[in-house]
């Protein structure tokens, strides 16, 4: 695997970035946009996944790391959730549901796919922040 310089550098950060766009391009629609505690807390989880991901990154050790992978990951999963209750409230097509869900498996997939790795590794992350992965 390569090593991250930067946690951009990071698939499932990128992964988790593009899908933090499209939670708010989708819930700044106008139906969507009046349930304001819904919009507003899917705002905030999908924000979360790119947050804990950096964060953990930041920590500068794979157990940190992994840790808010961790995190980031059941994040994904609460976005999931919210998306089918906005598909249930009629805020979201069920096509719409189909291709966000599938992004959040496919986001979901990649930051367990590092959590997995950082674990079977004994990499260490060097000062400078770097970490293989």
């Amino acid at each position: 695997m390569a090593t991250f310089r930067t946690f951009e550098d990071i698939q499932a950060w990128q992964s988790a970035r593009a899908l933090a766009r499209e939670i708010y391009a989708t819930s700044n629609t106008p139906v969507f946009s009046r349930d304001l505690s819904l919009r507003d807390q899917i705002r905030r989880v999908a924000v979360s996944v790119v947050s804990n991901i950096a964060e953990g990154f930041g920590r500068g050790t794979p157990r940190e790391f992994a840790s808010f992978l961790s995190i980031a990951r059941g994040s994904v999963s609460e976005v999931r959730a919210q998306l089918i209750l906005a598909n249930d409230f009629g805020y979201v097509s069920e096509d719409l549901l189909k291709r966000l869900g599938h992004h959040c498996s496919e986001t979901h997939a990649l930051i367990s796919g590092l959590i997995s790795y950082l674990k079977e590794t004994s990499c260490k992350a060097p000062s400078t922040g770097a970490v293989r992965g």
